[in-house]
């Protein structure tokens, strides 16, 4: 395999794609046509649908990337992030699967802290700067346990309270875009709580297949925290069936 960067990536997003692009040679060996590859390591989705219609059909760019929305064309891989991201301490997904497992057998779903949980950097969009108003205050409680989280500070601090598998302890875990679709989906899926899935405007190679009240709770986007509420009490209520979700 021959690589040519164009430009640098953030951080090491491209170092770890290409390795997962090695694994899926070395996992289907001789199956892998030869082809060039282009690959972005941005995370907004640019291929317009718009401009590739009719005759200019067969022109699409075969661009790939981390994710797509409804408006674009690029073809969507799994994100480096499952094969490490070292730089804000996150293991490959094989190890990091092992913790969440661990993390959620500590306590069964019932024992839980009946709250809608949710930790990650609020600066990155509107949407969830909106979010942490939902947290509970003196005044009002929505449900919801809001947590920001200081990348700088965690450095310097190595981490202490960011270790995902140590997060499985709410019966309800909030998933929000960042900028663009968030690293963050899987981690929270997996941590068998009731995901609160507020409403995506990009998906990820998997998210597609996800269907609401089977693989997660819809959230309103323009009505965050009624919705949150709407869901815990919800859940709370009829506990078997949000344990299922």
């Amino acid at each position: 395999a021959f690589v040519q960067r164009f430009r640098p990536a953030f951080q090491t997003r491209d170092l770890f794609t290409i390795w997962g692009i090695l694994q899926l040679l070395r996992r289907y060996p001789g199956r892998v046509p030869d082809l060039d590859l282009m690959f972005d390591c941005v995370d907004w989705p640019v291929v317009r649908a718009h401009l590739y219609r009719g005759e200019h059909a067969p022109f699409i760019p075969p661009l790939f990337r981390y994710c797509g929305d409804d408006r674009t064309l690029d073809i969507v891989f799994p994100d480096w992030s499952f094969w490490g991201w070292p730089e804000i301490n996150i293991k490959p997904w094989d190890a990091l699967y092992k913790d969440l497992k661990d993390g959620n057998s500590k306590g069964k779903w019932f024992s839980r802290e009946p709250y809608a949980y949710w930790k990650g950097n609020a600066a990155v969009a509107t949407s969830r700067q909106e979010l942490v108003k939902c947290n509970v205050s003196s005044t009002q409680d929505w449900n919801a346990r809001i947590y920001t989280q200081d990348w700088f500070k965690e450095s310097k601090e190595g981490y202490k309270t960011s270790n995902l598998g140590s997060q499985c302890t709410h019966r309800y875990k909030i998933y929000i875009e960042g900028s663009a679709w968030s690293i963050s989906q899987k981690y929270i899926l997996a941590c068998d709580s009731m995901t609160l899935l507020v409403t995506p405007k990009y998906y990820d190679f998997f998210s597609r297949s996800l269907m609401p009240l089977q693989h997660y709770w819809p959230v309103r986007d323009d009505n965050k925290c009624a919705s949150i509420q709407y869901a815990v009490d919800w859940g709370n209520s009829h506990k078997q069936l949000a344990q299922r979700i």
